[in-house]
């Protein structure tokens, strides 16, 4: 599979040395907003989930930030009120199914998830700031895709 170097406007934002963002980097690069957007809103709602979880200690003593990670709950929440849907292809017990492979994946703009992962995937070339492919060999456990294309597939 194809890979392209993309920060997702992480430098033009201004932003420095390496993070653990790629959840902000696959959505600005899928939908187009700008990096330092989506981070914000990555930010606010890992602030807020924290706040309503076990985790509300540490809350207090976090900054607002995106920066290492954010919860799935918290871009799912973000991507599906922008009419991004989730489509599993893999569920308990069934094993690896769809791997990293343009063959494999469908065509269009999609933000594959991946063990510990998102990265975007645009007509089947990977872009972001390094090759998580495995060469061809990482599973993919599902994948967003916009309404207006998941809509062309049905």
């Amino acid at each position: 599979m194809t890979w392209v170097y993309d920060d997702g406007g992480r430098a033009a934002a201004g932003r420095k040395g390496h993070a653990g963002d790629c959840v902000t980097r696959a959505i600005a690069i899928a939908t187009g907003e700008p990096y330092d957007e989506v981070y914000a809103a990555m930010a606010d709602g890992q602030y807020e989930w924290m706040a309503n979880s076990r985790l509300r200690r540490r809350r207090d003593r976090a900054k607002r930030s995106a920066r290492n990670g954010v919860n799935r709950k918290v871009y799912d929440r973000h991507l599906t009120e922008r009419g991004w849907r989730f489509v599993p292809t893999m569920s308990i017990g069934s094993g690896c199914k769809v791997h990293l492979r343009a063959d494999e994946l469908p065509k269009g703009t999609i933000i594959a998830r991946l063990s510990r992962h998102l990265c975007a995937v645009i007509d089947g070339v990977i872009h972001d700031t390094h090759d998580p492919s495995r060469d061809g060999t990482r599973c993919v456990y599902g994948y967003y895709v916009h309404d207006t294309e998941f809509a062309d597939r049905e």
